[in-house]
């Protein structure tokens, strides 16, 4: 008897069947695992947050007061850059609190240059040296200003690198109002800064800065926690903030508002997006600020207490665009911002850490903000900014009823 034998194989029917099933799996797959990726960093961020916010309450334990922000030793007219000018962030007094001793050990003592024979005293070289000015053989290196921390990191942020020097993806809250956000009331020598004179009325510097700079932090001035009236659960103490990768990208490259419409227009800047791309600005219509050149950019100096660089308000909702008073240096709506898809993080002064959404509450956007400049709302109005204007005061006393 013949016996045929039988072959088993697959047709190619059923390969291609295959092929495809396998194919529309991953096709489902790929953005699952995507998205679990930005789920732990997301995590990761907020325990960075996390441990700031502990910082925070360690060095108040220590102190009986918060860091400075702008703060730092006292500088002499003409010291800068061997000098910190009292512009140093409030991150640098809190480095030794989240696990940065190293880094504060070279910033708190002398500190002789690797690359020069030139020796910096306490605290350090002005932060907001250039890197030109860092590595040139007059001023030196001063490498604790040019470390990227990974505390101060968010792990969605892909920005490394040069031009920046350290990067920061956080930045403390100085309120619902610009004015005077980036300089207070004191000098780089500790003096108390000259009278400013907005709509025909003379002003104390001192006075200025306590009707607009309503936040958990103020420039150049020691709080507490008994300053946040509001209560430490109602009021934002930092915010995250999206550090620049020379794209163009709104939130990272500040507009110049050479006529200082923002002090009583928060949308000053708004027009100059690019329609095509919203999050992008028009080359062919913005004007950046003065001095925003390639290394005066969002987040890059985490040492450096500016707005423009580690500050946050809560004026413009998060991820909105950035608009200046005239340049890097100066009063800015420093938005809250994020990599994170819809949304951002912000640290609450009792410590917890919230995800706030693009979409928040945020009041009348034509509003003047609060202070004494010619056309604002006048000294302790309630934040016209809606929830989020009321969760960056600490003491303006609106009721809260919403929960983040």
């Amino acid at each position: 008897m013949n016996m045929t034998q039988k072959r088993v194989a697959f047709t190619l029917v059923e390969l291609l069947v295959v092929i495809a099933i396998i194919g529309v799996l991953v096709g489902l797959l790929l953005p699952a695992v995507q998205a679990a990726r930005e789920a732990a960093r997301r995590m990761s961020c907020s325990n960075n947050f996390k441990q700031i916010g502990l910082a925070i309450h360690n060095y108040h334990s220590a102190y009986n007061q918060l860091p400075h922000f702008s703060g730092g030793t006292y500088g002499a007219s003409g010291a800068k850059p061997n000098h910190n000018n009292r512009d140093l962030s409030a991150l640098v007094g809190l480095a030794p609190f989240f696990e940065q001793q190293a880094i504060w050990e070279q910033i708190s003592n002398p500190f002789r240059c690797p690359n020069t024979a030139n020796t910096y005293q306490a605290m350090g070289a002005w932060p907001n040296a250039n890197l030109n000015e860092h590595s040139s053989s007059g001023y030196g290196e001063f490498t604790p200003w040019l470390t990227n921390i990974p505390t101060l990191r968010c792990p969605s942020d892909p920005g490394v690198g040069l031009p920046s020097q350290g990067r920061t993806n956080y930045g403390v809250c100085l309120g619902d109002s610009m004015l005077l956000t980036a300089f207070g009331a004191y000098s780089g020598d500790g003096t108390i800064a000259g009278n400013v004179t907005y709509g025909g009325t003379t002003y104390s510097r001192p006075e200025a800065v306590r009707a607009s700079c309503r936040g958990f932090f103020v420039p150049r001035q020691a709080t507490q926690f008994r300053d946040v009236l509001d209560g430490l659960s109602n009021t934002i103490a930092m915010g995250e903030l999206v550090t620049d990768l020379d794209d163009l990208d709104k939130r990272t490259r500040g507009a110049n508002d050479p006529s200082a419409t923002a002090y009583t227009n928060p949308l000053a800047c708004a027009d100059w997006a690019d329609p095509a791309r919203p999050q992008f600005w028009n080359p062919d219509t913005v004007t950046y600020s003065g001095s925003s050149g390639t290394e005066q950019r969002r987040g890059y100096r985490w040492a450096y207490g500016k707005p423009y660089y580690t500050g946050v308000l809560a004026i413009r909702p998060p991820n909105s665009e950035l608009c200046t008073n005239n340049n890097t240096n100066s009063d800015s709506t420093a938005p809250v911002g994020s990599r994170h898809q819809g949304g951002c993080h912000v640290l609450m002064g009792d410590g917890a850490v919230k995800f706030v959404t693009d979409s928040i509450e945020a009041g009348n956007q034509s509003s003047p903000s609060v202070g004494l400049y010619d056309g604002q709302l006048p000294p302790g109005t309630a934040s016209p900014y809606g929830l989020w204007g009321s969760l960056g005061t600490r003491a303006s006393k609106e009721v809260i009823s919403e929960e983040l």
